[in-house]
């Protein structure tokens, strides 16, 4: 999104539909897995992409409904199966927003475990007591009744969706576009031309609000553009 375009339109003018889907997950189990953290840092390095996207950015939904707990399963896990505390909050205090890569991603998570264990060598090898599987996700989408023509039934098409179809569009569209952005800034950007609303949306923080706080935000943006 190098442009720069704040031109405003009418909320009534016809663009190109956004209609609204969701999602629902066929979670597989993976061939890695881990039962110690040495095992751990190999299947991070050779898992698929999809299981890095699986832990971090799929676990973010789970983390909205329940409220509790790390928002990634990297960090859980090495909490609750390894009793590693120190190694939980760094897994868990690294920003999915700051990556466009999922390898760029892995790679962090592969830093930090290596240098934790270069650290701590003696713990590489401690059994866990809860085996790691690394899973993955195959997607169905589903479409609903939610069809947006103009900026104006665009917001309203907002406010009425589900939560599962927010989280559809906005985290889970991250993989598609290999995390550059989500399908509603794609729209606003593409479609609309409203430059400067699609990077808003982009800048709304999905760690610290519920998806509901997250469509909220969402709507607010979009409201601005209409007034």
């Amino acid at each position: 999104m190098s442009a720069t375009s704040t031109t405003p339109i009418s909320q009534h003018a016809q663009v190109k539909p956004f209609y609204f889907n969701t999602s629902a997950h066929l979670l597989r189990i993976t061939r890695y897995k881990a039962n110690t953290l040495s095992d751990f840092l190999q299947a991070l390095r050779e898992c698929p992409e999809d299981s890095i996207f699986q832990h971090t950015f799929r676990t973010l939904e789970e983390h909205h409904f329940i409220r509790e707990g790390f928002s990634n399963d990297f960090a859980h896990w090495a909490f609750s199966a390894c009793n590693e505390p120190g190694l939980a909050e760094q897994f868990a205090g690294v920003d999915i927003r700051e990556y466009t890569s999922v390898s760029h991603l892995r790679d962090r998570f592969v830093e930090i475990l290596s240098t934790f264990l270069q650290n701590d060598p003696a713990v590489a090898g401690k059994q866990a007591e809860d085996t790691f599987y690394f899973c993955a996700s195959d997607i169905i989408v589903l479409p609903t009744s939610v069809v947006a023509g103009t900026l104006q039934e665009f917001a309203e098409g907002l406010r009425c969706a589900s939560l599962h179809s927010i989280h559809h569009h906005f985290i889970e569209a991250r993989l598609r576009i290999k995390l550059m952005s989500n399908d509603f800034s794609q729209w606003l950007y593409e479609d609309v031309g409203l430059t400067d609303t699609a990077r808003a949306l982009n800048r709304i923080d999905i760690y610290t609000a519920s998806l509901e706080e997250v469509r909220l935000k969402i709507v607010h943006i979009v409201e601005r553009a209409l007034a």
